[in-house]
């Protein structure tokens, strides 16, 4: 009786230590207190298929008015300023063609493939002025349609819809739920379109290397693949191995009070 009891404790402390999942740690190599450097956010570079929402102001809205595109109606004030309601087109944007460029009001076609948003704001604001439209116009412009597909062990497989235009490796693993308990925290992939090739990065979110990695800060259209750590364990052999260890934690429980009644 003695040896069966010592048997099953044994067996239910195994079976504890199959259903018991390790916990990822970011960074785990990161000392407190200690300063370590990062790298500088590259500029973001838009690609074709991207959508750009883009407004013009000035001092004198009626002469922006005609560069935005849904413009309601011109209101004067009691000063007697004029003033435009408009609705940019930050919904759909103007859309990056196959050839890399837009199709803006007044200015016609604009190649903004492989460009910087700072780059394409004075391409704009230099034609404006150029032209002699608008000899003081701001021009604004985002990128609308930045998306980031999570795939492998996060909890949540999808796209991600990133509406500030900059998202980093970590919130994107955050935003998808986390990694599941099989994920391989050290083998973490990003698949990245650069000049029509892909290219593949390995991550180790757990070391402090991450920050110098070049996929840390993550582009439009970036596929972020976390590998596993083992054979994938299905909801339904997870639970079969529930039904085991409670049946064996039952058994231990009825043979110790055997062995106390004996």
């Amino acid at each position: 009786m003695k040896k069966c009891f010592l048997l099953l404790i044994a067996a239910m402390f195994l079976f504890s230590s199959c259903l018991v999942s390790k916990k990822v740690i970011f960074v785990e190599d990161m000392l407190p207190d200690t300063t370590y450097s990062m790298m500088e956010p590259p500029p973001l570079q838009i690609q074709n298929g991207d959508r750009l929402a883009i407004v013009i102001s000035s001092q004198m809205p009626e002469l922006a008015a005609p560069f935005n595109a849904g413009v309601g109606s011109y209101q004067v004030d009691g000063k007697g300023d004029v003033m435009t309601s408009t609705t940019p087109r930050a919904n759909k944007g103007y859309l990056v063609d196959d050839q890399g460029m837009i199709d803006f009001p007044i200015l016609g076609s604009i190649y903004v493939n492989g460009l910087t948003i700072d780059q394409i704001k004075n391409i704009i604001k230099h034609q404006l002025i150029k032209e002699k439209f608008i000899s003081d116009p701001v021009v604004s412009v985002e990128l609308v349609n930045l998306r980031i597909n999570m795939m492998g062990e996060v909890n949540r497989v999808g796209v991600l819809e990133v509406p500030d235009g900059r998202i980093t490796l970590l919130e994107a693993i955050t935003h998808a739920g986390g990694l599941t308990v099989n994920a391989a925290s050290n083998r973490i992939r990003v698949i990245r379109q650069n000049d029509g090739e892909q290219m593949v990065f390995v991550n180790d979110i757990m070391s402090r290397d991450i920050f110098e990695s070049p996929t840390y800060y993550l582009q439009q259209n970036d596929i972020v693949y976390v590998e596993p750590r083992d054979a994938e364990i299905t909801p339904k052999v997870q639970q079969n191995w529930r039904y085991v260890g409670t049946g064996v934690s039952l058994l231990g429980t009825v043979f110790a009070i055997l062995n106390f009644i004996k």
